[in-house]
């Protein structure tokens, strides 16, 4: 096993510190989400249909795509086809990062309200 002197730590400690930062700064992607949330509700985590769709998760009752807030639009239709192609009731989990994703969440609701739209609401974050 080599060991690096003095000289070689110091020359790549920047580089270790810059990576390192940015792991820990680094938001979990949707499939963090997708994984702890599905598990938690006792769902199947990507879900494959026949068609070579993946559903983000697959409960008892519910097909439910996970997705961003700032993509919610995307939410509504992918979760109406997958409660279409299932036969399952349709459901959004809302991924919101930060207080200004709350518009996102306040829009989607308002628009499903407005339609009557069956899909079932989650929200995860501040």
């Amino acid at each position: 096993m080599a060991v690096l002197g003095k000289e070689a730590i110091k020359s790549i400690f920047p580089a270790i510190l810059m990576l390192t930062s940015k792991m820990v700064n680094a938001a979990p992607a949707e499939a963090w989400y997708q994984k702890v949330w599905c598990e938690g509700m006792g769902g199947e985590v990507e879900y494959r249909l026949k068609n070579g769709q993946r559903i983000d998760c697959l409960t008892h009752s519910y097909a439910i795509e996970i997705e961003f807030a700032p993509k919610w639009p995307e939410a509504i239709g992918q979760s109406l086809n997958y409660s279409f192609l299932t036969g399952k009731k349709p459901g959004i989990v809302l991924v919101l990062k930060t207080h200004q994703d709350h518009t996102h969440w306040q829009r989607l609701q308002s628009l499903i309200k407005n339609y009557d739209l069956p899909i079932k609401l989650w929200k995860l974050g501040p």
